[in-house]
C-alpha cells in the first residue's frame, strides 16, 4: 500500500506541503509553492484531518532508507545475504528477515520496503474516547445536540474531578472527528460542528498574505487596548454578519464582558448599508458601552473610519480567518 501522494507527489514536495500547511498557508499559497492543484493538496491534508503528521523516525540500529537501497542493489548484483550484511555492518539474519518480509529476493523493492517499515513503526496511542465507551457515547450525544467540543469538554471538567476517566480535551474530540482512520466518532457528527469544515483548521492558518481585497488603513487587533482582552470592563464588542437562506442579513455585536448582544437589521450587506446600520444601532448605546469594536476582514466594514467617527467607537480588525480572535461573537452566532 503506497502512501498518499506517491508516486504523483514526491517525498520532498509532500514534506514542503506539510511545512507550509503547518505555517498557516492556504491551499492557494501552497499551490504556488509546489505546483499541485488545490484538489490534490486537499486530498493529502484530508487523510490526517488537517493535523500535521509527526515525522517518521527509524529506531536506533534498524535499517534506514539508504540501507534498503543497498540491499536492493546487492540483490540485483546477485550478492549473498552475508555479503550484503557485511557491507552494511548488519547481521545476516537481519538482512534475511528484511528480504523475507518484503516479497523475497526477486521481488524486493527498497521504496516499498521503506513504506512498509514506516507504517508498521507507527504505534498511535489509543485516545480516551476509544478506551471509554461511556465517555464516547456522552460526547456523541452532545455533538448531536449541537454542542461544541469546547462546551462538552468544559462541562465534563466541571462535573468530574481531575484524573477522572470522564474528562476529555476538546482537541481530542476534534481529532476523533477529523481523523477517521481512528474509527472513534462517526463521520456524520462533523455536520453538527458550527464551522462545517472537513478538516481541522490550523491555528496559524490566517492566510494573511493571500492576494485578496484589503481594507485600507485597517487597525489590527494587535493594537486593541489590553483591557479588552481581560473581559472585565464592558464596552468592548465583537461584530459580524449572519446571512440567512434567502440572503437576508443581520449584524450582530456582542459585548466581550457582559455578552449583551445587539442585533442590527440590514437591508443589504454592502458597505454603505452596514455602515448606516451600525451607526444607527450603536449610537443608541450609552457612551460608556462604546469603546471598541472588533470585526473580521469582510469588505462590508471597509468604511470603518466613518463608523468610528459616527459612534465614537475605535474599530479593530481580527486576522483573516482567525475565528478564535472573535470567539464571543462566533459562539453567539452559532447558537
Amino acid at each position: 500500500m503506497a502512501r498518499i501522494g506517491r508516486p504523483g507527489m514526491s517525498d520532498e514536495l509532500r514534506a514542503e506541503l506539510w511545512r507550509l500547511w503547518g505555517d498557516g498557508e492556504s491551499f492557494s499559497e501552497i499551490l504556488r509553492a509546489i505546483g499541485y492543484p488545490p484538489g490534490s493538496i486537499f486530498t493529502v491534508v484530508e487523510q490526517t484531518g488537517g493535523y500535521v503528521p509527526l515525522p517518521c523516525k527509524h529506531r536506533a540500529g534498524s535499517l534506514a532508507s539508504a540501507d534498503r537501497e543497498e540491499i536492493s542493489r546487492g540483490l540485483a548484483h546477485g550478492d549473498s545475504i552475508r555479503r550484503i550484511g557485511g557491507a552494511l555492518s548488519k547481521s545476516a539474519s537481519m538482512i534475511s528477515r528484511e528480504i523475507g518480509r518484503n516479497k523475497g529476493r526477486r521481488r524486493y523493492r527498497a521504496v516499498d520496503a521503506e513504506d512498509r517499515a514506516l507504517r508498521q513503526a507507527r504505534r498511535p496511542k489509543t485516545c480516551a474516547l476509544a478506551k471509554n465507551p461511556v465517555l464516547r457515547g456522552y460526547v456523541a450525544a452532545r455533538l448531536r445536540d449541537d454542542w461544541s467540543p469546547e462546551q462538552i469538554a468544559g462541562t465534563l471538567r466541571k462535573r468530574h474531578p481531575i484524573g477522572s476517566i470522564m474528562r476529555v480535551s476538546h482537541e481530542t474530540i476534534y481529532r476523533s472527528l477529523f481523523v477517521q482512520s481512528q474509527w472513534v466518532l462517526a463521520k456524520d457528527l462533523q455536520m453538527h460542528l458550527r464551522t462545517n469544515r472537513p478538516t481541522r483548521r490550523n491555528i496559524h492558518n490566517t492566510v494573511s498574505k493571500q492576494w485578496r481585497s484589503q481594507i485600507k488603513e485597517a487597525v489590527s487587533i494587535a493594537e486593541r487596548p489590553a483591557e479588552a482582552e481581560e473581559r472585565v470592563i464592558p464596552g468592548h464588542g465583537e461584530g459580524d454578519l449572519i446571512v440567512g437562506r434567502n440572503m437576508s442579513q443581520i449584524g450582530t455585536v456582542v459585548d466581550r464582558a457582559t455578552r449583551v448582544t445587539a442585533l442590527i437589521q440590514l437591508a443589504g450587506r454592502d458597505m454603505k448599508t452596514v455602515t448606516a446600520g451600525l451607526t444607527r444601532e450603536l449610537t443608541r448605546l450609552p457612551v460608556s458601552l462604546r469603546k471598541t469594536l472588533t470585526w473580521d476582514r469582510g469588505m462590508e466594514l471597509a468604511d470603518h473610519k466613518n463608523v468610528a467617527a459616527n459612534t465614537g467607537i475605535d474599530v479593530f480588525f481580527a486576522d483573516t480567518r482567525s475565528l478564535w480572535q472573535r470567539g464571543s461573537n462566533e459562539n453567539t452566532n452559532g447558537l
